[in-house]
């Protein structure tokens, strides 16, 4: 399957990863996988959400491949994982199983990191003998696990049936979105991200979002309509952070305080004034910083050395902080040269 359409120079331009390997899912799904950063370093995993790619991870990789071996993969039907015809929550975590299987020793454990729809594929995951063998510590961005629809802002009226059923006529359109244009790149903006956002950040996400296929697209919007995960929060019981901006209109921050309530071991929340539902691209050095807390707090060091966790080990759900952020101009990594665009075929 040919690269996605994606930015080639710039903050958000994927880097060349070290190693590209295939994993195999137990559906026989084909996964592509990119692993970044030197072998013997603490991993991380990522997982994208709807409609991305690995791209979508650019900025955290480059920041993170220097100490770190960074694995991310491609959800099936985007990306350069070809599209497969089943596609459900037990998809999702056969997949990631999968990736974990293929990329990490046995016992070895990592940081996982989900964003929306790769969020919740953690949530599907949690309960899985894969992940409990691998997973050392959780961070959840701009997700959620149910009535993803009804609590969706993306249609600004009131609450209720009407806006429901707008909803679900929008997110789950057929509608080719075609090339990468002024309007669509607004319609796009208006939608996923926060009114802040440079036009650095709204063209890679553009770009991004655009190249995956319209079928997989609706194949992926039916499941996410219907999405109950609440009982794979409740098994998500490694230490997990959770990132919301406060102007997602996708998965608002409802859900960020549902899944703080909910999971066994929320270490707290960060709500970030004025950001959409991208946070990894809008707000790429908090996240990042998140990832590297988690990393440096949960997984033995390069010596092998065993970790410390950082805080109270004891910490409950009910005592998580939430941590707002002052509002500032979001901070796009350093780059030399102008964005220049890529066209997938």
């Amino acid at each position: 399957m040919s690269r996605p359409a994606h930015v080639t120079s710039g903050p958000y331009a994927p880097p060349v990863p070290a190693r590209v390997l295939t994993a195999r899912s137990a559906d026989g799904a084909r996964l592509h996988v990119e692993v970044h950063g030197p072998e013997d370093a603490p991993a991380v995993v990522l997982s994208h959400g709807w409609t991305c790619s690995t791209a979508f991870w650019a900025a955290q990789i480059r920041a993170l491949a220097d100490g770190h071996r960074v694995i991310a993969y491609d959800q099936r039907g985007h990306g350069r994982s070809p599209a497969h015809p089943a596609c459900s929550t037990d998809a999702l975590a056969d997949d990631l199983e999968a990736v974990l299987a293929a990329t990490l020793a046995p016992g070895e454990k990592a940081v996982l990191v989900g964003h929306s729809m790769g969020g919740m594929t953690l949530m599907a995951a949690a309960g899985r003998p894969g992940f409990r063998e691998h997973a050392a510590a959780a961070l959840l961005c701009s997700t959620g696990s149910t009535r993803l629809v009804a609590e969706s802002l993306v249609v600004p009226m009131r609450a209720g049936r009407l806006r429901t059923w707008l909803t679900r006529r929008i997110l789950g359109s057929r509608a080719p979105l075609g090339p990468v244009t002024a309007v669509g790149s607004r319609v796009l903006r208006y939608g996923t991200m926060g009114p802040g956002s440079s036009p650095v950040m709204v063209e890679a996400c553009a770009r991004i979002v655009h190249a995956c296929p319209r079928g997989v697209r609706y194949s992926w919007s039916q499941v996410l309509d219907t999405l109950d995960l609440d009982h794979g929060v409740r098994r998500l019981d490694v230490p997990t952070e959770i990132v919301v901006g406060t102007a997602d209109r996708l998965t608002p921050v409802v859900h960020a305080r549902a899944l703080a309530a909910a999971l066994p071991h929320c270490l707290g929340t960060t709500e970030l004034p004025g950001l959409g539902h991208m946070t990894p691209v809008e707000a790429p050095d908090l996240v990042t910083a998140r990832i590297r807390d988690l990393a440096a707090a949960y997984l033995p060091a390069r010596d092998g050395t065993a970790y410390t966790p950082a805080g109270p080990d004891a910490r409950t759900a009910s005592a998580a902080p939430v941590v707002p952020i002052a509002q500032t101009a979001p901070t796009v990594p350093a780059a030399d040269g102008p964005a220049e665009l890529k066209e997938g075929a």
